[in-house]
């Protein structure tokens, strides 16, 4: 760990109660749960609502535009509305992407932030906190990712749904993005811990877990008769585990997507019936611009294999338009491969440049008029297909997981197979598996009948 060399603050009394605020990814969700659980285990616990905290975590995300600008207007609001009579301020740490990225600069233009600390090393928070308490301004931007799971508590508490981080990092350095300068090199957890951490979120109460990683499907190691396996070979192991009944995994990248996973698709009753692999694009020329290693037409076969095996699967992507050099043309082919796919959900952003990536200093950049208009009709696109294919679910009877309670009285939310909201009314409970008819659709939920509770 190193220590900013900027003037020491005042001492501080040690904190009683934390906020944790988490931005973008479910990787960042992920982090922000363990944060939040580490400091729990060491006695401070979460701020009522409305209630001012003593430690403010902002766990942040560097994906998106001005997203360095954004965690200096949430310090400066958490300033204004935490002002104490005694006049002191909670403890502040910036965590996350922008923290690895922009560390120093923080810590310069920020002087109420007291921590600085990287996705690799928040499990350091405590003896940061300490550092901070006793008048230090801490930043900790390490990427040991291992050292990291192996310091956290053990979850001892969860809900129906828990993720389970199997890999971190990037090897691909498309050049758009700045994940393998945030998160670092594609590694992957070893495969016992990976088993003993799901058996162990079962016990605490999950009846489905999701595997997370930046190429969640990169992921390999050694199972234990010491035969290497990759993500299904993983799967299959997790599947066997008693009162799990549901396995899903995210985010994938076209060029990990092996045999044996797409296979695993029709052999795996737990492995839900929902892919996410981001596209990015529907042109080839921007595909290569972009350091993708895939086409629009491997993409598409790769999907057709995996609706071979599992014909009901529902497909998500992720996209991005206004690309340096993007033309009406290339903008056009990725409609036609939208399309042709009919995708269950997909996220759809305008190209924002990342300082330090490739594409940032890129001819052509696209002016944000043209990408605002193209991103509607894109959006227009996809709504349409969600919707069509929540209709298309009408009459389907299936398994759906109560996660919490609705916005109504009475009310439950839970999630189909396919990945989709879906609502009843009734006396059920959170954790609950219904077996129901899914009898209404709209753009983005589905009401469900129950026949069967607990199935």
């Amino acid at each position: 760990m190193s220590a900013i060399s900027t003037p020491r603050t005042s001492p501080v009394s040690a904190p009683r109660t934390y906020r944790v605020k988490s931005f973008g990814c479910q990787m960042n969700v992920y982090d922000g749960q363990r944060m939040e659980e580490l400091l729990a285990h060491q006695g401070i616990a979460p701020a009522p609502e409305g209630e001012q905290a003593d430690l403010v975590v902002l766990n942040t995300c560097h994906i998106r535009e001005k997203a360095a600008e954004k965690v200096y207007s949430d310090i400066g609001r958490i300033i204004k509305d935490a002002r104490r009579e005694d006049g002191t301020q909670p403890l502040i740490a910036v965590a996350g992407c922008v923290a690895q990225a922009e560390g120093e600069e923080i810590m310069a233009r920020a002087p109420a932030v007291t921590m600085v600390v990287g996705p690799q090393a928040y499990h350091r928070l405590p003896e940061m906190i300490a550092r901070a308490v006793d008048g230090e301004r801490v930043t900790d931007t390490d990427m040991p990712a291992d050292a990291k799971f192996a310091a956290l508590p053990k979850r001892r508490s969860v809900g129906p749904t828990a993720f389970l981080t199997v890999q971190e990092g990037c090897d691909k350095f498309c050049t758009y993005c700045v994940v393998p300068y945030t998160r670092g090199a594609e590694i992957s957890r070893p495969y016992a811990d990976l088993i003993a951490e799901a058996h162990r979120l079962v016990e605490a109460g999950a009846k489905e877990i999701t595997l997370l990683g930046q190429n969640v499907n990169a992921w390999g190691g050694e199972n234990g008769k010491g035969q290497k396996v990759g993500l299904d070979g993983l799967i299959r192991d997790l599947a066997a585990i008693d009162g799990l009944a549901r396995i899903r995994y995210t985010t994938s990248h076209p060029n990990d997507m092996s045999d044996g996973l797409i296979a695993a698709h029709g052999e795996v009753d737990k492995l839900m019936p929902f892919l996410h692999l981001p596209v990015q694009s529907g042109s080839n020329a921007i595909l290569k611009a972009m350091n993708r290693s895939h086409t629009a037409e491997s993409y598409l076969r790769l999907l057709e294999r995996v609706r071979e095996v599992r014909p009901d699967i529902a497909l998500s992507g992720d996209f991005i338009v206004g690309f340096p050099g993007e033309s009406e043309e290339h903008f056009a082919e990725t409609i036609a491969l939208i399309d042709a796919v009919g995708y269950a959900q997909a996220f759809s952003f305008k190209y924002s440049p990342r300082p330090g990536t490739p594409a940032a200093t890129m001819d052509d950049q696209i002016p944000g008029e043209v990408m605002d208009d193209r991103l509607q009709r894109l959006q227009a696109a996809l709504n349409r297909d969600q919707h069509a294919f929540n209709q298309a679910s009408l009459g389907r009877t299936c398994d759906v997981l109560i996660e919490r309670k609705g916005k109504l009285p009475g009310q439950w939310l839970g999630k189909s197979p396919w990945l989709q909201s879906v609502h009843f009314q009734g006396d059920y409970g959170v954790g609950d598996i219904l077996r129901a008819e899914l009898v209404q659709a709209g753009p983005n939920s589905l009401t469900g009948r129950v026949i069967a509770q607990n199935a």
